[in-house]
């Protein structure tokens, strides 16, 4: 059986420390280039479970979690995030933890607007960004996506809903309920989409989505593809979380489709 060694960092930014976690599959994989992954609107680095570690050991590949500012084991983040919160990321912090990390080549994979951020990743370093994987991306104000997260804030409101998030979040739970309900309902966000940042990728693309997603219709991944040319694998019977509801059918296809693609190594 594949061993696979994990190590804990924080790294240092201007706006306070990210926690971050490594995934190396045994020496195999020493030069390879690593999978980043990017969290959800109410995600971290534990929130992941074991669907790292798993994909690591499929792959061959080292995989790298962080926890974004105000998330999880990540310093608080002062103030609210904004409608240029993918740029902010790929911009800042996501290239603090690659220059920090040593990573000079990177496959980035993003869920729900972890998404969007991984397409703004790799649209900004399209000469070191060899993959873009996204599973339940978020590419635009979507009706439906929005409703979802209406529903979504209400549910929270409930007695003792919010201490699901103090779980992982600790102190920082109610910021970043907030940093997700309030930012996309806002109605300057009602105009956001990636189709710029879509449009200038360059390299292969693979976009997931589940066919019963109750955070954004498959019109999310059909962008996707229009803009990109991506693959694309509709998860059928699945919501917002393909990776924890079939996590090794997600897992296969995208061990797959790395290597039908000659994703390099």
């Amino acid at each position: 059986m594949q061993t696979i060694s994990t190590h804990d960092t924080f790294i240092p930014t201007p706006g306070g420390r990210l926690f971050a976690r490594n995934w190396t599959p045994g020496k195999s994989s020493d030069g390879h280039t690593p999978i980043v992954l990017q969290h959800d609107s109410l995600g971290c680095v534990e929130l992941w479970r074991d669907f790292p570690e798993q994909l690591a050991i499929a792959t061959g590949r080292p995989v790298i979690a962080y926890d974004r500012l105000g998330f999880g084991r990540s310093d608080p983040r002062p103030g609210m995030v904004g409608v240029n919160l993918v740029d902010e990321e790929a911009h800042g912090d996501f290239r603090t933890v690659l220059d920090t990390l040593g990573v000079e080549r990177f496959i980035t994979f993003g869920h729900s607007i972890g998404g969007g951020m991984s397409i703004a990743c790799a649209a900004m370093y399209p000469d070191t960004c060899v993959a873009l994987i996204t599973e339940s991306a978020q590419v635009f104000a979507e009706a439906h996506t929005l409703e979802g997260i209406r529903q979504a804030k209400i549910a929270f409101a409930e007695p003792g809903q919010l201490d699901r998030l103090k779980k992982y979040h600790g102190d920082k739970a109610a910021w970043v309920l907030a940093a997700w309900t309030e930012t996309w309902l806002s109605p300057a966000f009602a105009d956001w989409n990636l189709n710029k940042h879509l449009s200038k990728v360059r390299c292969p693309v693979l976009s997931l989505h589940g066919d019963n997603d109750e955070y954004g219709s498959l019109e999310h991944m059909h962008r996707i593809h229009a803009l990109t040319g991506s693959t694309t694998a509709i998860m059928k019977g699945c919501g917002h979380l393909p990776h924890r509801e079939k996590p090794q059918a997600v897992i296969t296809i995208i061990r797959d489709w790395l290597q039908t693609a000659k994703i390099p190594e």
